[in-house]
């Protein structure tokens, strides 16, 4: 209880801070250009992650924008997963009940084509077309369906590699061999032999989170796999991509390179505390949970670009998490979160003294999509955590060199579901990977049998 209120005072004091230190002027860019006031109520997020710490700056915002805002608030939820999040989404509608959806919600490519194949999101096409020149490359790919952008980019985050430098200076080894996925396994074996079988090259998760972080958004796309074809059709079972990308992840199985535990949980941060795991081949997400869970190794873990396959030759794939806009039938605050979200993303002044809020509370933040915020001196600045390398500009590098994310159609959530569960019998050692690669060709045929291609 006590813990509870503290986060809630340290919350209120940042908002307050927070107020009181910004001078942004907003450049108000709505789509129409007009200005126009909005009626009082509440705008619904749903977000995974701690929207909490997001909510600092909305509220903050809106308490500053009482002359087109007056009265309105926002509320904040967290959703499990954007998988979960859709789902809810589609049941409302199913029922008529529009007035339970979340005026926003936070989802990946996979959501946005199955909600916007079903008309439950917005088109925001003509708000994004007058500024995405002042975005980084390729931050509306993933919510691009058929010419249509259904959504504003939040964050579009690398996969990178973080490593415990302390670990790797006692053992001699530099951590640059593992520019090339070969390196990564010869580094994880040489681990293993110089520590007597104390030291993991990193972690498994015996759930869902082994596909979604080692394959989805990690090896497969790296692998230049597929599950699909051009027409939809199922090819997984016999792509050399997915051989390729579940085949190096079943190396690293067999050698007992990997330390089971479970992701975002109490002993994967306590196992690499102690020196267990000594690296994470993962989105630049990670941050927010190795900087608030990791007291005994801060500033021991350093980032660097993730491998690549020989064979291909591209580094992490860039994951995107969007707002997209709930077609609720009566959009009210449309254009206010338009503005909100356009400031959020220009506005250096702001953007920054937020983000050292969260430096502080060691709350969660991701780098800007807008060229110019991101070009400021203060996303190059140096971390304690990090030994004094500045993260914020290795998640920048890590964005160089991208490969291309697997092709998402409008089964993909099933798919998931689907591969996912072939993956866990495998961790648990029910069946080997080519066992579960057969099954998820022959699952993926008998129940989806083509994908609606978007």
């Amino acid at each position: 209880m006590k813990k509870g209120l503290s986060i809630a005072l340290a919350l209120l004091a940042a908002c307050a801070l927070f107020a009181n230190g910004s001078q942004e002027s907003s450049k108000m860019a709505s789509a129409s250009g007009a200005k126009k006031t909005f009626p009082s109520g509440t705008i619904h997020v749903w977000s995974t992650g701690q929207p909490q710490f997001r909510k600092i700056y909305y509220q903050d915002w809106l308490d500053r924008h009482q002359d087109i805002a007056p009265g309105v608030n926002v509320e904040v939820e967290t959703i499990k997963t954007m998988a979960d999040g859709q789902q809810k989404i589609s049941m409302f509608a199913m029922a008529g009940d529009y007035d339970s959806m979340p005026d926003i919600i936070m989802l990946d490519r996979v959501g946005i084509v199955e909600l916007s194949n079903a008309g439950l999101l917005q088109d925001m096409t003509k708000y994004w077309e007058p500024i995405k020149d002042q975005f980084v490359d390729g931050a509306a790919n993933d919510m691009t369906i058929s010419g249509k952008v259904y959504g504003l980019p939040d964050a579009v985050r690398p996969q990178v590699i973080f490593y415990n430098k302390k670990i790797f200076d006692q053992y001699g080894i530099d951590p640059a061999r593992m520019k090339t996925f070969d390196g990564y396994l010869e580094v994880g074996r040489e681990l293993k032999e110089k520590s007597g079988g104390k030291v993991y090259l990193s972690y498994v998760d015996p759930g869902s989170y082994t596909w979604r972080y080692w394959g989805r958004r990690g090896l497969m796309p790296q692998a230049d796999a597929r599950i699909w074809d051009k027409n939809g059709n199922v090819v997984i079972g016999e792509d050399k991509g997915t051989k390729l990308a579940l085949g190096y992840f079943d190396q690293l199985m067999k050698e007992g390179l990997l330390y089971k535990t479970t992701m975002m949980k109490t002993p994967i941060y306590e196992a690499t505390d102690n020196g267990t795991i000594a690296t994470f081949y993962i989105g630049a997400f990670w941050d927010e949970f190795l900087r608030k869970n990791l007291t005994k190794t801060a500033g021991d873990w350093r980032v660097q670009n993730a491998p690549v396959f020989t064979e291909i030759g591209t580094g992490g794939a860039p994951v995107t998490t969007t707002f997209c806009f709930v077609d609720k039938k009566k959009n009210t605050y449309t254009d206010l979160f338009y503005q909100l979200w356009y400031d959020f993303q220009t506005d250096t002044e702001t953007r920054n003294a937020w983000v050292r809020k969260m430096d502080e509370m060691k709350g969660p933040y991701s780098n800007p999509v807008s060229k110019d915020v991101l070009s400021d001196s203060f996303w190059q600045e140096p971390s304690d955590f990090y030994g004094g390398q500045s993260f914020r500009k290795a998640e920048a590098d890590g964005l160089a060199n991208p490969s291309k994310n697997l092709e998402v159609t409008a089964s993909d959530a099933e798919a998931d579901t689907i591969i996912s569960a072939e993956i866990e019998k495998y961790v648990a050692g029910e069946q080997t990977m080519d066992q579960a690669i057969a099954n998820m060709d022959k699952e993926l045929k008998l129940r989806i049998k083509q994908a609606k291609m978007p």
